[in-house]
């Protein structure tokens, strides 16, 4: 009996790790936890709440000036908490944060109409919201699992439930700042003093600047021509590309192109991966700008803030 014993056990791990080998291994990371649904059908409530509700995500933390000076001062975010489904025990759902989708898992207190939601704790940025619903607006505050893992472990909500809608015609507002704050450049420049006739040379900061073709292309309603793309800037290009993307709720993880997208009142993320989303010549459109940026050059000018 005792040798029958070792012969099962040994079976058992070869045929788990031959399970492994296939990809056929149990999901049990905490990610996947918090996204299953329950495994008896359990009626859903309260499917009123259920959206998008997007807004203002704000905290005091450690900022690096550029010259390399810290100092404390305001952390301003985007933030989209998509509440997916509440049943009597649980709530699920998704917050997304500069391009990070994480899942949540909570519960809601009707009495009181607060949620208290957890993200799954595997990722340095997770933490816990403790939010209130009041008619189409979530209030409250985030606290993060790992306070020394972020510059703004405690910060505040301020959202709005919005409708995500895919319109093909959104286009940046007219009134849109076109500057890459993002991405300063140094350049050398020279000048000659009147009096002494001497040339000298200093160092000037600049950033890059689209022009008003951003306005007038769009990659999701229009098939592009290489004639089209072969005098535009490379930032031209590259915001004409990524606003096909931000029409589908694209979360950047860019900084750059979610300072463009979020002076628009449209703009809405909702995924970090929405490839599938696009149209047949959405798809093309991309290809091409993308073989125009490889090569495309910048412009650059002086600008203060």
């Amino acid at each position: 009996m005792k040798i029958l014993k070792i012969t099962l056990a040994s079976l058992l791990i070869i045929s788990l790790a031959s399970c492994k080998k296939e990809g056929k291994t149990i999901e049990t990371s905490a990610d996947s936890l918090f996204t299953k649904k329950d495994s008896v059908v359990v009626p859903e409530i309260y499917k009123e709440y259920y959206g998008i509700y997007t807004g203002e995500f704000a905290g005091k933390g450690m900022i690096t000036s550029e010259d390399g000076e810290e100092y404390e001062g305001d952390i301003y975010k985007k933030i989209s908490l998509k509440i997916n489904r509440i049943t009597k025990d649980s709530v699920y759902g998704q917050s997304i944060v500069e391009g990070n989708q994480r899942p949540f898992r909570g519960v809601f207190n009707k009495s009181s109409n607060s949620f208290v939601l957890d993200e799954p704790g595997n990722d340095k940025t997770d933490g816990r919201f403790e939010v209130k619903l009041k008619s189409d607006s979530i209030t409250g505050k985030w606290t993060a699992f790992n306070k020394s893992a972020v510059k703004a472990p405690s910060k505040i909500l301020k959202l709005i439930k919005k409708e995500f809608v895919y319109n093909p015609n959104f286009m940046l507002d007219e009134n849109s700042d076109l500057i890459d704050w993002e991405n300063p450049k140094d350049f050398v420049e020279k000048y000659t003093d009147e009096e002494t006739g001497k040339t000298e040379t200093y160092t000037s900061s600049k950033n890059r600047v689209a022009s008003d073709a951003v306005f007038k292309i769009n990659a999701s309603t229009q098939k592009l021509t290489e004639k089209e793309l072969k005098n535009l800037r490379k930032l031209d290009m590259e915001i004409i590309k990524n606003a096909v993307f931000a029409r589908h709720g694209y979360a950047f993880k860019k900084q750059t192109y979610r300072s463009f997208f979020e002076q628009t009142d449209w703009y809405i993320p909702v995924s970090n991966n929405v490839d599938n989303e696009l149209s047949p010549m959405e798809k093309d459109n991309v290809a091409l700008l993308n073989r125009f940026i490889k090569y495309a050059e910048d412009k650059y000018d002086q600008f203060g803030r």
